[in-house]
């Protein structure tokens, strides 16, 4: 998980940037919350574990070397993260144009590379869009996102229904790993589709995607065939 930091890792703890690629950084806040793997007794008592979690500058060494992991999350500072009151989504932008742009500036990497683009809660704006009441707790208002990659389908917008979840269950897909337990979301089954009544309400509720769709190596009828074989699925 690369977390907020300068383009090169600071040498000690009161170095700090002046601006993440280019974008000029107005102030520093460290969101305590918005780093959840912190909160782990797991992680932070074991040191492998708590050395993957990295500033951003370790991910644009690991990008121009070639060494990133299978895996990445970033999450940047809090002033370039589209927050309402404390930041602005122009300058998320900026942010997510300079690491698509570092990306790509890797041919090798660009070429397997898919970036997904999210937020993690609508931030007061959202719209009328199906939510499904996908176990006890329900689920949150329709956001944003986004698939960035060579492999994506082109001006495609999906109406699979999709959850946070979504990115844990295209995870576990494409590495074939197994679901988390037996009751979280991420064992729910891929929605299944009424295209002759409400697209984005799947008939098999409660259902979440697990993101294949947006590909362009994915089958009209669902299979995902791919090369190596990784995108498969039998079930």
């Amino acid at each position: 998980m690369a977390c907020p930091g300068s383009t090169t890792a600071p040498t000690d703890a009161t170095t700090f940037a002046n601006s993440v690629d280019g974008v000029p950084l107005l102030f520093h806040s460290y969101c305590g919350i918005c780093d959840p793997l912190t909160g782990f007794l797991k992680i932070m008592k074991t040191p492998s574990e708590e050395a993957k979690l990295q500033n951003y500058g370790a991910f644009v060494k690991d990008v121009q070397n070639n060494t990133l992991p299978a895996v990445s999350f970033v999450r940047p500072f809090e002033a370039l993260a589209g927050h309402p009151a404390d930041s602005t989504t122009d300058l998320y932008e900026k942010f997510l144009e300079a690491l698509i742009n570092r990306v790509k500036a890797n041919p090798q990497l660009w070429a397997k590379t898919a970036i997904f683009i999210t937020t993690d809660e609508g931030g007061g704006y959202y719209d009328s869009g199906y939510i499904q009441p996908v176990d006890f707790l329900g689920d949150g208002t329709r956001i944003p996102f986004i698939l960035v990659s060579p492999l994506a389908k082109k001006g495609h917008v999906d109406h699979t229904y999709y959850d946070h979840v979504s990115l844990l269950k295209f995870i576990e897909r494409n590495w074939r790993l197994p679901t988390i337990s037996a009751v979280s979301r991420d064992r729910l089954p891929n929605p299944i589709q009424d295209r002759d009544d409400n697209r984005y309400v799947p008939k098999n509720r409660p259902a979440i995607g697990d993101l294949m769709n947006l590909f362009a190596f994915a089958d009209d009828d669902g299979d995902h065939d791919h090369d190596d074989g990784r995108h498969r699925d039998d079930r």
